[in-house]
Order: structure tokens, then C-alpha cells, then sequence
């Protein structure tokens, strides 16, 4: 699927889908698969059927996998008084790179505004938790959000190696 191939004909639709909305193939397929084994279920007995989702289900997730790769990204937003700190950790402990936004901090009952760094930086799921540990020792009530990222375009998302 990679390279254009496909398996049977739901991957077709499931190409075509996915990139009119946005979703991935294995969840089009999914969808799709939801329909033919509820027809299945009618005609052939739920039983058979609901074992038939349910190996369709691991095989949705390993397309994912295969297709879009193990290494799911994560795009963290980061609003911290020490944000300067937290982004050297980012670049020399992480090795990840950050783009670092002048924004405003609203807060307080008349909406008080003061000034602040917002930092972001893209990193894969299996440095998350690190990156939050990292986070809370430098200050504890930052304001982090995090939303998967589907595709990225230009730029260096791949790890930068650690220099000691």
C-alpha cells in the first residue's frame, strides 16, 4: 500500500477516502468491513461474524502500523514562565528541535494578560512520558497541551543526534 498496491478492493475505496477525509486507511477499512460483517452477521450468525470484526480490527491496526509507521507523532504546545529552560531540555536532553512563539497569557477573573513564550516541538509517543517527567521537574504547573500529528511537511522531524 506503500507504494500504491493494494490487497483487495476495500483498500481502493479506503485510498481514496482517506485522503478526501483526512482519516487513515485502516480506520476507512474498518468502517467498511463494520458493513460486510453486519451482513455477515444477518445471513451466517453474529457469533461468526463478531470474530470475523475482530480479526479485521488487529489487521486495521496493523496496516496503520505497516502503512504509516510505528513512530506516531505527537505535536506538544508548552506555555511556562521558565520556558527557555524547557526549551534547552528539549534541544540537548531530547535532541528535538523547537519553534518558540511570542504569545500572551490570559488568566484571573478581568482576563490579565502578561506576557509569555509558547514553545512547540513534534516528538514521537514513546517520548512523551519522558518529555512530561523532564516538563515537571523544570516547573511543575507549565501548561502543556498535545495532539497527534498526521503528516509533516519540510523541516527536520527526525532525531537530531545527542552531542556530550
Amino acid at each position: 500500500m506503500r507504494g500504491g498496491a493494494v490487497i483487495d478492493g476495500t483498500e481502493v475505496l479506503a485510498i481514496f477516502l482517506s485522503k478526501k477525509f483526512g482519516t487513515t486507511m485502516g480506520d476507512i477499512v474498518i468502517v467498511i468491513n463494520i458493513f460486510i460483517f453486519g451482513t455477515a452477521a444477518y445471513f451466517l450468525g453474529i457469533e461468526i461474524a463478531l470474530y470475523s470484526m475482530i480479526t479485521y480490527m488487529a489487521a486495521s491496526k496493523s496496516l496503520d502500523f505497516i502503512v504509516e509507521g510505528i513512530e506516531e507523532y505527537i505535536g506538544v504546545t508548552i506555555v511556562a514562565s521558565h520556558s527557555e529552560e524547557i526549551r534547552q531540555m528539549i534541544i540537548s536532553k531530547m535532541g528535538r528541535g523547537v519553534t518558540v512563539y511570542s504569545g500572551k497569557r490570559g488568566y484571573g477573573k478581568r482576563g490579565e494578560t502578561q506576557g509569555v513564550e509558547i514553545i512547540y516541538t513534534v516528538i514521537t509517543r514513546l517520548e512523551l512520558n519522558r518529555l512530561t517527567m523532564e516538563i515537571e521537574k523544570i516547573e511543575p504547573g507549565a501548561f502543556v497541551v498535545m495532539n497527534n500529528v498526521k503528516d509533516t511537511k519540510g523541516g527536520m522531524i527526525k532525531k537530531r543526534p545527542l552531542v556530550h
